[in-house]
């Protein structure tokens, strides 16, 4: 594509079309994802430049939201080279859109064979509640201290992983296409979210409350209306595995890999009685192992939206899968993977989890809950052997993974904090130390 020239005098629209948005979707060396939702059928196309030269621009093709995809676009910047940073700017219906915060994304680094890994920072958190009148509960409002949305912003980090419970469907919702797109939509609007989005690379996977009612399971008949809202309303690199439609996908950044799972497309009912009890499935738990067995990444994150390491076969933990958890422990040992670490979200509160292993390195499973819904200061009691001491916290929080340090010597620093910045704890694992 032939560069553009660059524009005078732009023009700034206080009437917005802009619902939601603009957002920052995953990162490749040549390719990144741009997002934003309208409030009515509009032509929108983003232009872009290297922040440091503004001189030459490119712009994506322009797309014509419609409202049966709830006025979303999703546009790709492909005139990018890798190790970039770069400054973007939103047209719609041929005008530009002010936004009162930085508009930026980056490419990815190439730095295989070239020195050492770069440095960068991972935000990550789950269970984002919006409260929405008259469709609450009675009683004390769910959702609170959204301003934690500006707080990971003001950390800048490169990007955000979602943990699950990102959007929390209501009875309202879940019956009807309909109902599924107009939650999406709240949610996403919600004003303190949109700086944060706009400048942060974002990737997500589900758990129940993205994906249907409380504790759904495969059954849940509008998994297909779920399924479609998550793909519009997020910019993962891919979506599903092995030809079957569900929010598994894998990203890179710098040396670290992330796979993110499903653990609600393919599992079995909760209280069911026969047959074969499975949160991921065997296609699933095959589909992981070939990939950790393939990564080349010094740390290797395994997300999902419930807990995996946690041994207490409470609410809907692993453990009450007894014998596929122990299949997906068994085989990450026998294949001798190294760098295996575990994300999960869920509880409604963030602990440290560390499972010993005999003759091979420990296994650490970051739990990190809840940004903005409701939290259950009562799980402290739980008699969780694995769980290290100082990690528990109860109040709304997240999380920011720092890497750093030579390639053979990186450390992955987590530091949790509060939803106005404050550190609560922290903790480091060396590279060497899982190995």
């Amino acid at each position: 594509m032939e560069p553009i020239l660059a524009q005078s005098n732009p023009v700034q629209n206080p009437d917005s079309l802009v619902q939601s948005g603009p957002m920052v979707g995953y990162a490749q060396m040549r390719e990144v994802a741009l997002w934003v939702q309208t409030k009515q059928a509009a032509r929108v196309k983003f232009v872009y430049y290297e922040t440091t030269n503004a001189s030459v621009r490119f712009e994506t093709d322009e797309v014509l939201t419609s409202k049966n995809e709830a006025f979303t676009a999703h546009c790709y910047a492909t005139d990018i080279e890798p190790s970039r940073k770069y400054t973007y700017e939103l047209y719609i219906n041929g005008k530009k859109i002010y936004r009162p915060y930085p508009m930026e994304f980056q490419s990815l680094r190439l730095w295989q064979w070239r020195g050492d890994p770069p440095s960068f920072k991972i935000a990550m958190g789950s269970c984002t509640y919006v409260n929405e009148m008259p469709y609450e509960r009675p009683g004390r409002l769910y959702g609170s201290e959204y301003q934690i949305f500006n707080t990971i912003h003001n950390k800048r980090p490169d990007a955000m992983l979602w943990l699950g419970d990102n959007v929390y469907t209501r009875e309202v919702d879940w019956s009807s296409r309909t109902g599924i797109l107009k939650r999406y939509t709240h949610t996403r609007s919600l004003p303190e979210m949109q700086p944060l989005l706009a400048s942060t690379h974002n990737y997500a996977l589900w758990d129940d409350h993205d994906y249907g009612p409380n504790d759904a399971d495969r059954s849940y008949w509008g998994k297909h209306f779920t399924m479609e809202a998550f793909k519009l309303f997020w910019a993962n690199p891919s979506y599903g595995v092995m030809g079957k439609p569900s929010c598994i996908t894998q990203f890179e950044w710098g040396d670290a890999e992330f796979f993110l799972l499903d653990d609600r497309t393919f599992r079995s009912p909760n209280n069911r009685k026969t047959g074969t009890r499975e949160m991921f499935g065997d296609e699933q738990i095959q589909w992981l192992i070939d990939a950790l067995s393939s990564s080349k990444a010094t740390f290797k994150f395994v997300a999902s939206g419930g807990q995996i390491l946690n041994p207490l076969a409470i609410f809907e933990n692993y453990a009450t899968y007894p014998e596929e958890r122990q299949k997906l422990l068994d085989l990450i040992e026998k294949e001798g993977i190294k760098g295996v670490i575990f994300l999960t979200g869920d509880r409604h509160h963030t602990e440290l989890n560390k499972l010993e292993r005999k003759g091979t390195y420990p296994l650490y499973e970051f739990t990190i809950s809840s940004l903005t819904a409701g939290t259950n200061p009562k799980a402290a009691d739980e008699a969780n052997p694995l769980r290290v001491a100082g990690t528990f916290t109860a109040e709304h929080n997240f999380a920011v993974f720092e890497f750093s340090g030579p390639f053979r010597d990186r450390t992955l620093k987590c530091t949790v904090y509060n939803a106005s910045g404050k550190e609560l704890w922290t903790q480091s694992i060396n590279s060497k130390d899982i190995r």
